[in-house]
C-alpha cells in the first residue's frame, strides 16, 4: 500500500496524494460536471497527484452510436483541457487506452456480490426512468471500482449521487484484500458540501440522462434560451421572493460569493423584479465566468492533433503507473505463471 499520510481536506494537503476523477463523454459538459468534479480536480492539481480520464467504456451504456461516441470523446477532451486540466500536472487519458482496467474489472467481478450491485441507486434510478437493462449497466460500479483501484487512488471527488459507487469500490477492495493481502488502496470520496447536488432546469439533479442541463460551452443565445426554461415559482413581480429554494438562485450562487451573493439575495427579498430578471442575470454571470475558458477551448478545437498527442502521452503514463498493481494482482490470482 502507498505510504502516504492521510489529510482529509484536499485543499490543505501538504504532501501529494492520488486524486482521481472520470467523466463520461455522453454529451455536452454542463455546470454540474464542472462544479461537481472538474473544478475540484483543477484545484487539486496544485498539491496532489491528479488523475483525470474520459470514461468512454462507461459511456457505451448510453451512447450506442460509435461515430457519435468517438466525436464526443474528443469534444470532452477538448473541454477538459479548456477548463484547466493541465497535462503537465495531471495524468489525463481516455479510459479505453488503458486496457488493463478491463482485466481488473473481470477479476474484481469475482469479489462482487450480486446483492451489492442490486442495491446500487444509479442502476435502479436509470432503469426506473426507462433505460434498457443489460449487464454493462448493472455491472457499471465494478468497472468504476477498477478505474479507481488500479491507480491506487486515495481521493475521488464526486457528486452526492456518486458516493455509493466509491463505497462499493471499497467493499470490493476489502473482499479482495481479505483474500490476497493488502494490495488495493482504500479510496475515499470527497464532496464539496455546497455543490453536493447541482440543480437542473427542472430542480432535479442536473444530468445529461435527464435532459435538464445548462451547457458550459455553446452559443450565448442558446444558453439563454435554456436558462429561461428553468422552473420557478409563480409569484408577481412586486412581491418579495424566496431565494433559498429557487432553482435560478441555486445555480447563480455557484458563481458568486461575498457581496455579490448578498446583493442577489437582497434583490430577491426586496421585490420589484420577476424571476425573468434573475434568469437574465444568471445568464450574464455564467457567460462572463466561462469567458477565459471559451477562448482556451477555441485553441484546442483548432488543434485536435495536439489534443490526441496529449491523450496518448497520458495513456502511456497511466499504463506505467497501473502496471505494478496489475502485475501483482496477476501473480496472486495465478493469472501470471
Amino acid at each position: 500500500m502507498y505510504n502516504v499520510t492521510k489529510i482529509y481536506n484536499i485543499y490543505e494537503v501538504r504532501i501529494k496524494m492520488r486524486v482521481l476523477t472520470g467523466i463520461q463523454p455522453s454529451g455536452d459538459l454542463h455546470i454540474g460536471n464542472y462544479f461537481g468534479s472538474i473544478k475540484q480536480m483543477v484545484e487539486a492539481q496544485k498539491n496532489s497527484e491528479t488523475f483525470a480520464f474520459i470514461a468512454n467504456y462507461h459511456a457505451m451504456t448510453s451512447v450506442p452510436d460509435g461515430e457519435r461516441l468517438s466525436k464526443l470523446t474528443m469534444q470532452c477532451a477538448t473541454d477538459f483541457l479548456a477548463l484547466g486540466i493541465d497535462p503537465e500536472k495531471s495524468t489525463f487519458w481516455v479510459q479505453s487506452d488503458v486496457k488493463e482496467v478491463l482485466e481488473l474489472y473481470w477479476i474484481l467481478s469475482g469479489f462482487t456480490p450480486m446483492g451489492l450491485l442490486e442495491r446500487a441507486h444509479s442502476y435502479k434510478d436509470k432503469t426506473a426512468r426507462g433505460q434498457a437493462t443489460n449487464h454493462s449497466l448493472f455491472s457499471y460500479p465494478v468497472l468504476m471500482a477498477a478505474d479507481i483501484l488500479i491507480f491506487g487512488s486515495e481521493v475521488v471527488p464526486v457528486g452526492k449521487d456518486q458516493i455509493q459507487h466509491v463505497e462499493i469500490a471499497r467493499d470490493i477492495a476489502t473482499k479482495f484484500n481479505n483474500q490476497y493481502g493488502e494490495i488495493l488502496v482504500m479510496p475515499e470520496f470527497r464532496v464539496q458540501e455546497e455543490v453536493q447536488t447541482v440543480p437542473g432546469i427542472d430542480g432535479q439533479k442536473m444530468s445529461k440522462s435527464y435532459g435538464n442541463i445548462v451547457n458550459i460551452f455553446g452559443e450565448e443565445k442558446k444558453q439563454l434560451k435554456t436558462i429561461k426554461k428553468i422552473i420557478t415559482e409563480n409569484v408577481s413581480m412586486e412581491e418579495p421572493k424566496e431565494f433559498e429554494n429557487c432553482n435560478v438562485y441555486n445555480m447563480a450562487k455557484l458563481f458568486l460569493e461575498g457581496d455579490n451573493l448578498k446583493a442577489l439575495q437582497d434583490r430577491y427579498t426586496s421585490g420589484g423584479e420577476g424571476h425573468g430578471h434573475f434568469k437574465m442575470y444568471l445568464a450574464e454571470v455564467m457567460w462572463e465566468y466561462f469567458k477565459e475558458y471559451r477562448e482556451k477551448r477555441e485553441y484546442y478545437a483548432a488543434n485536435q492533433d495536439e489534443v490526441r498527442d496529449i491523450l496518448k502521452a497520458g495513456a502511456d503514463k497511466a499504463r506505467n503507473i497501473a502496471m505494478p498493481t496489475i502485475q501483482k494482482i496477476r501473480e496472486v490470482t495465478g493469472i501470471r505463471y
